[in-house]
């Protein structure tokens, strides 16, 4: 099964958005499922907060394990990591409109109202996989080609 579709599954299954889209390449670069779905767990949701789309934070940590920096000296990868982020999240953007989390459900997830509209209209079953999907697809082109 391929990444994106790994994604896709994780969230269906009942994982959040960051926990499947970061836990679908994980083992690709060298920490388990398990690591991964612990990791990502306080990322769903846009934070909990409506923050920034979780299938993106869970992207941008898989950005984070192929070119974050770790070496304090190497101001080279602090660069190309950051350049990533924003290759990211501009292309998500343009893609779905938005990479914020209420502006993409259409509501406030900080409030019962909107974790209620949110529920309600079913958003997480519609509009969330394809959040995932979406932030699987671009981090699989972006993988795949080292620009």
């Amino acid at each position: 099964m391929d990444n994106v579709s790994k994604a896709v599954q994780y969230y269906e299954n009942g994982y959040m958005c960051s926990q499947a889209v970061f836990a679908a390449f994980a083992e690709q670069f060298g920490i388990t499922e398990k690591q991964a779905f612990q990791i990502g767990a306080c990322f769903g949701g846009g934070m909990c907060k409506g923050e920034v789309c979780g299938a993106c934070t869970g992207a941008l940590m898989v950005l984070g394990m192929k070119y974050g920096q770790f070496d304090l000296s190497d101001d080279e990868s602090r660069a190309r990591g950051k350049a990533m982020a924003v290759k990211f999240l501009d292309e998500f953007e343009k893609r779905k409109g938005s990479y914020i989390c209420r502006d993409i459900l259409g509501c406030d997830l900080r409030t019962e109202e909107g974790k209620n509209y949110a529920r309600s209209n079913g958003l997480f079953r519609t509009l969330c996989p394809e959040m995932v999907r979406t932030a699987a697809e671009i981090l699989t082109e972006m993988l795949g080609g080292d620009e």
